[in-house]
């Protein structure tokens, strides 16, 4: 009889090890993402300082107004060619984010879910005749359980793709309108 509650106990010993574990893996991921989100934007932001600087000078330099605007429609497309690096350097530091967050959960939930049917079928072994149902029924919501996971994990991941998608549209579409406007600046 007092094996049960200690079982339970054990249980619950080790999920909350567990929980603690994938929390603190997290918070690990999520300030590696930070730091690299941050050397990220000092390295864009040190380059454009060097960039605009120069520019300027050029720009101060120009014997005339077309002269200024050949020097402006010049810069054009490689601020746009920058802009698109940054743009899926970003992109590439939350897509690897965001698969490491969802690696670490499914591994754990995983986890947890094997424990949890391992517990049921150690107390199930012990449980008094006529709890076959009640059994049966932890074990059905825990599949329900799993089944729900496992779906919203297909629509996180569907969704994650579809920003992928967009968010390089986007980009190409904002290289295009850049090349398109520097090529009607140049010819002018």
């Amino acid at each position: 009889m007092f094996a049960i509650p200690e079982q339970f106990s054990n249980a619950t010993k080790a999920n909350f090890e567990s929980q603690f574990a994938l929390y603190s893996s997290l918070t690990s991921k999520a300030f590696e993402s930070i730091e690299k989100l941050v050397e990220l934007n000092i390295t864009a932001a040190k380059a454009t300082l060097e960039e605009s600087s120069i520019a300027t000078k050029q720009l101060l330099s120009a014997k005339d107004p077309q002269e200024f605007f050949s020097l402006t429609a010049a810069q054009a497309q490689p601020n746009a060619e920058k802009a698109m690096s940054y743009s899926r350097q970003l992109a590439a530091i939350a897509t690897g984010t965001q698969a490491e967050f969802s690696k670490a959960a499914e591994f754990q939930i995983a986890e947890t879910n094997r424990k949890v049917i391992s517990l049921v079928d150690e107390v199930s072994k012990n449980a008094p005749a006529g709890s076959e149902n009640v059994v049966a029924a932890i074990k059905a919501s825990i599949g329900n359980a799993n089944a729900g996971y496992e779906q919203l994990t297909k629509t996180a991941k569907q969704a994650k793709e579809a920003m992928e998608t967009n968010v390089n549209a986007a980009v190409s579409q904002f290289t295009q309108a850049a090349q398109n406007v520097a090529a009607r600046t140049t010819k002018r």
